[in-house]
């Protein structure tokens, strides 16, 4: 089998569909139009139009640390976070009471833990209108951003009919695989989407300090170096890669987007976004699998 077939073959032992593509970042042509003929890649549907969940934070951060390094914001300014600011996920959901944080520790929790809290917080501080145009500016023409995660917590309401998260938690459950599949969230025309193709790019220029100033990728960098979730495309790779990434999750679909770094210093961007045939959000089986298709292209890449 050929690498495609090897990584097709890697999905479908799990019961999965998925997106897939991995770059060389040093050896990446970054005009605009996607990757040029020749560039060491790896795709699986690359160009598929899919969900991208919280992994819409690492353009909400990158605008953050621009900011920042532009003198527009202050990263230590104070936010005071209430019951009212609260939504479901890590983090200051969590909070039994109100917390004070900086904007800074807003962009470390909401890499680090992917705290929609926290992203809620920061995108009203950015300007939620700037992200599409960040996205248009580094050439990431199907790049969607619809809002961020309390558009995306109100559109799941409206969809089963539920006037809170508590109530939304009792409905849930008991909706049909089919009524669920048809929410909004799902429907990459509805709620913020992009490529396999496109999140690479993203973080290929990042990782090249040429999606802002140096110091605002710089930023980027060591926040999502402190994920804590390790069960997917770090679960793929040996002791002494640095893997670098952020994470997406809804029921029956699992997305993780990062940088792998070895130590002879070769740097490959990775985005796998996979759709389960089952709806549960803990499938272990699925994360270890989009670390082994992660690392499977990566090795063929570099020629292991």
């Amino acid at each position: 089998m050929d690498v495609s077939e090897r990584i097709e073959a890697i999905f479908a032992a799990v019961g999965v569909t998925a997106s897939l593509h991995v770059v060389d970042v040093d050896a990446t042509d970054l005009t605009p139009g996607g990757t040029a003929d020749g560039v060491p890649e790896i795709g699986v549907r690359a160009d598929d139009q899919v969900v991208i969940a919280s992994i819409f934070k690492v353009l909400l951060v990158l605008e953050f640390a621009r900011q920042v390094e532009a003198g527009q914001l202050d990263p230590t300014e104070r936010v005071l976070v209430t019951a009212d600011d609260r939504l479901g996920g890590w983090g200051l959901a969590g909070c039994t009471d109100d917390a004070e944080v900086s904007l800074r520790d807003l962009a470390y929790f909401a890499m680090s833990v992917t705290d929609n809290t926290a992203a809620d917080l920061l995108l009203r501080r950015v300007g939620p209108d700037l992200l599409p145009m960040l996205a248009a500016e580094l050439g990431l023409s199907r790049t969607r951003v619809l809002g961020g995660p309390r558009d995306l917590v109100e559109l799941m309401l409206a969809d089963v009919g539920a006037r809170t998260e508590a109530e939304f938690a009792r409905i849930f459950p008991t909706l049909s695989e089919e009524r669920v599949r048809a929410m909004r969230v799902f429907d990459p025309e509805h709620t913020t989407s992009s490529t396999a193709r496109e999140i690479t790019r993203l973080l290929t220029l990042i990782w090249r300090d040429e999606a802002g100033p140096p110091a605002a990728c710089a930023m980027v960098r060591t926040w999502m170096a402190r994920q804590i979730f390790w069960t997917r495309l770090a679960a793929g790779f040996p002791p002494g890669v640095r893997v670098s990434g952020k994470t997406g999750t809804l029921p029956g679909l699992h997305l993780e987007a990062g940088v792998a770094e070895y130590p002879d210093g070769g740097r490959y961007a990775i985005a796998v976004f996979a759709r389960a045939d089952r709806l549960a959000s803990r499938r272990i089986d699925v994360d270890l699998a989009m670390g082994e298709a992660a690392r499977t292209a990566v090795e063929a890449l570099r020629g292991d």
